[in-house]
């Protein structure tokens, strides 16, 4: 891709900077990991048994730990060593807690956490083809981002998608191998998982699923929004999530992730949930059932996409 800056109708050709050092990467990321990847920071060069872990972060969205690992080289396997650190997490939970509770000052216990969404992500200025087709899975738990610095002090940040439907699970010789121990805990959830679960396919969603494609359609109009599906729910987002929507057995509930107050509801057709337990990110849901029309949701919904601009 050329990148071009634009003044009085002249293009002039943008600068790559390369970075001289993994440690100028890492510095970059931690210091705007919340801007970044929407995550809280908790720990930088942290040691646990043989191993250091360059970045350790939490994701409070999905309640689960996750690490970050900075690459300048190429002869590195991404599989390799990204099991070796989930395979470290599952098997120390109790520290990873407590190097939380310990440096954030909370008291986070061990079962408030979603083990299943744990994952590493790996940032580099380039992969290679082999790294990219190693992670070629619909359910691995690894993210590859690409960094570049331009001139400006612009920064350009793409993630690589799997585009494949196999899972990793398939590739596995034996059950007892660290990926598949991590396999069975470390789960990478999709729109399929909702649709398909047993518990789900026996309540005949059909009709619910219809009108959650039509709600995503209609989502999905709107510019760069991403579907994000979690354990409990499918999240959309932008820079972060602004609506949820959970399957419910003839109906979906839609979580508006607006704070109280924010959300203009002349029907009040939404709930207050500020103060109640519940799953999604915001304060506001509402039921959607097969046949209703979705002009005034998305009415709703859009006001919490508008506050992310």
């Amino acid at each position: 891709m050329k990148l071009f800056q634009s003044k009085n109708g002249q293009l002039t050709p943008v600068r790559t900077i390369p970075f001289k050092t993994e440690k100028e990467i890492q510095s970059l990321v931690e210091t705007n990991v919340q801007t970044l990847f929407g995550l809280e920071f908790v720990q930088t060069e942290l040691t646990v048994t043989d191993f250091r872990l360059d970045t350790l972060c939490f994701d409070p969205e999905t309640k689960s730990f996750v690490i970050i690992e900075y690459k300048k080289g190429k002869s590195w396997s991404v599989i390799d060593q990204g099991y070796t650190y989930l395979s470290l997490l599952l098997n120390n939970k109790s520290d990873f807690v407590l190097e939380y509770n310990e440096t954030k000052g909370k008291s986070l216990k061990r079962d408030e956490i979603d083990w299943s969404q744990s994952r590493v992500i790996f940032v580099s200025p380039r992969f290679t083809e082999y790294q990219k087709h190693s992670v070629n899975f619909r359910d691995i738990p690894f993210e590859l981002w690409e960094i570049d610095r331009y001139s400006g002090d612009t920064i350009g940040l793409t993630r690589h998608q799997s585009s494949s439907s196999e899972s990793i699970e398939g590739t596995l010789e034996t059950s007892d191998s660290r990926v598949g121990k991590v396999s069975r805990e470390v789960k990478v959830y999709s729109e399929e998982y909702h649709r398909t679960s047993n518990k789900r396919r026996k309540q005949g969603l059909d009709g619910v699923w219809e009108l959650y494609e039509n709600l995503r359609d209609r989502v999905l109009e709107l510019d760069n929004v991403e579907v994000v599906p979690r354990s409990q729910y499918i999240g959309f987002r932008r820079d972060r999530p602004f609506v949820d929507v959970i399957f419910g057995s003839n109906h979906l509930l839609i979580m508006v992730n607006l704070k109280k107050g924010e959300l203009e509801d002349p029907r009040g057709v939404t709930e207050d949930v500020s103060e109640k337990g519940h799953w999604g990110n915001g304060d506001y849901r509402f039921r959607l059932r097969p046949g209703d029309d979705l002009d005034y949701p998305m009415t709703l919904i859009r006001q919490s996409y508008d506050k992310q601009t």
